[in-house]
C-alpha cells in the first residue's frame, strides 16, 4: 500500500524545488541547514542541486555541495548535473560542480560523452578527456 503524501509536505517539498531552479541559494541554503535533505529528488529522480545546476545557478550548486549534496547523483535517465552543464554550456555552474568533486565519467551520458557530442573541446581539456 502507498500512503498519500501529506499536503503540506508536498508544499514544501514543490517550494524548495522551484527555489533551486530559480537560483535562490540563501532561501535553498536556509531550508536544507534547517533539515530539508541536501539530496532531495523529485518523482524524476532530479535532484535540488540538478536543477540548481541546469538553471545555470553556480551560487545554489555551491550552496547545496557546501551542505553535502551529491555532485554525481544521476537522475531517473542516468543524467548528472555536471552532464546538464555541458549540455546548457554553463561555465560557472561546470567550475562549481568540479570543484565540488563531480566525476566527469559519471552517468549516461557522462559530461566527457556530452562535451564529445557537442564539439566542446575545451571542455573535454578541461575534463583532460582529448
Amino acid at each position: 500500500m502507498s500512503e498519500t503524501p501529506d499536503p503540506e509536505v508536498v508544499e514544501l517539498a514543490t517550494k524548495v524545488f522551484d527555489l533551486a531552479r530559480r537560483g535562490e541559494s540563501d532561501a535553498l541554503a536556509a531550508y536544507v541547514d534547517a533539515g530539508v535533505p541536501a539530496n532531495l529528488t523529485n518523482d524524476r529522480g532530479d535532484s535540488l542541486l540538478m536543477l540548481a545546476a541546469y538553471h545555470g545557478h553556480a551560487p545554489a550548486v555551491v550552496a547545496l555541495a557546501d551542505r553535502g549534496a551529491d555532485p554525481d547523483r544521476a537522475n531517473d535517465r542516468g543524467q548528472t548535473p555536471l552532464a546538464g552543464a555541458v549540455f546548457k554550456g554553463e561555465r560557472e555552474v561546470i567550475d562549481a560542480l568540479l570543484a565540488a568533486g563531480a566525476d566527469p565519467a559519471a552517468g549516461t551520458p557522462s559530461a566527457v560523452d556530452t562535451a564529445r557530442m557537442f564539439g566542446k573541446d575545451d571542455l573535454l581539456e578541461l575534463f583532460g578527456a582529448r
